[in-house]
């Protein structure tokens, strides 16, 4: 098993570390300021090897103590109001922990509402990349001052999952406080650790259970996360972040935590955004059974006369579903048209469609590089 994680993981150049409130949560409130030096001297030792890139939570967590909380709030305005108060602490700590390696961090705060438009996604991944080529630690954390639905579900491990993408990476390792997935609850005394996932379906979902008890995701977001992850092509590692050296024994392929493998038909990158990043869809296209076909059997554009009926108003460049005639969604994908022009050119030939619009921004209403399927 060690041999074959060793080959899965070699050579993996880029790589983000995820982690939670519950592995960095001091006992005393607060963040552990031990632990992340120690995780900065694993990542120091590796650096000339690797770019590490961290997502984190803890600032609640910071905000608490500094406000002298013992217990996490339950309303939603006295946890935004404790991110503001602890989200400048948290970067101090780890700007304290990677200073001692003369290395400097850079703060980057995201929400899933940036990450859905394209052109800041884009932003967002040149910003990365700068902080990168200057030898600065990037730390992510989701921008929880105005981030309701981050506090509410605890997204940080889908966020991690979004920055493999959004950086290019090619591994994924959450650092939690559970040694990986178990079979069963392992609290009851009879779980076994499942080493090597393969792909994650409706079996592995069960396993996980439900959200934990300080952090919000639990072992449930972090599977989903390891999903998406590889459907980029890119392997996950859930691991015991408490574990002396657990980074460097992950990296180096040891028997540690749960290996989540990368799926077979990976995703590009701009598909792989379309299908977890780009939001809610702004209207739907009922196509007939012909184009169902050659969308999910041939892998084709969807052409104007396969569309039958649309639903919503939108621009071009929208994010839309695509369903069949019995409702059922096949695929999302941006489309090159407006509702309004769509309404006009379905039904008919591509070559009609600057006859009827007096011009032709392109013969596809969704090009293949802009969909995908979701059936």
């Amino acid at each position: 098993m060690a041999e074959d994680k060793r080959h899965i993981l070699e050579g993996r150049k880029r790589v983000i570390v995820k982690l939670g409130s519950m592995v960095l949560a001091a006992s005393g409130g607060g963040v552990d300021q031990d632990f992340l030096n120690r995780l900065s001297d694993e990542m120091a030792a590796m650096d000339s090897e690797r770019d590490f890139i961290i997502v984190s939570s803890g600032a609640i967590l910071m905000g608490m103590q500094a406000m002298g909380y013992q217990e996490a709030p339950r309303t939603m305005k006295v946890k935004q109001a404790l991110a503001a108060v602890g989200q400048s602490r948290l970067v101090q700590a780890y700007a304290a922990a990677f200073a001692r390696h003369g290395k400097q961090v850079g703060q980057v705060l995201l929400t899933s509402e940036g990450l859905e438009d394209r052109r800041r996604f884009v932003l967002s991944q040149n910003t990365l990349e700068t902080l990168l080529k200057m030898s600065a630690v990037p730390v992510i954390n989701e921008n929880d001052t105005v981030a309701v639905e981050e506090i509410r579900y605890g997204d940080n491990d889908f966020l991690a999952s979004m920055v493999v993408n959004l950086a290019g990476a090619d591994l994924l390792v959450v650092l939690t406080n559970t040694e990986g997935l178990f079979d069963r609850d392992p609290r009851l005394g009879e779980g076994k650790l499942v080493e090597v996932v393969e792909e994650v379906d409706r079996h592995i979902v069960s396993m996980a259970g439900g959200p934990g008890a300080a952090g919000s995701g639990g072992m449930s977001s972090k599977v989903i996360a390891a999903k998406r992850t590889a459907h980029m092509g890119v392997p996950t590692v859930i691991a015991d972040g408490r574990m002396e050296g657990v980074l460097t024994r992950v990296l180096n392929g040891d028997p540690v935590g749960t290996l989540f493998l990368p799926s077979a038909e990976k995703l590009a990158s701009r598909k792989h955004w379309i299908a977890y990043s780009s939001g809610r869809p702004r209207g739907t296209l009922v196509i007939d059974d012909g184009a169902a076909k050659a969308l999910q059997r041939r892998k084709k554009s969807l052409l104007p006369a396969g569309v039958r009926e649309v639903l919503g108003d939108f621009e071009p460049g929208s994010l839309v579903r695509c369903m069949d005639t019995s409702g059922r969604e096949i695929a999302r994908g941006v489309t090159c048209f407006s509702s309004d022009q769509i309404r006009m050119i379905m039904g008919r030939h591509s070559e009609e469609i600057e006859t009827v619009l007096g011009s032709c921004p392109g013969e596809e209403v969704i090009h293949r590089d802009d969909l995908v399927l979701t059936d």
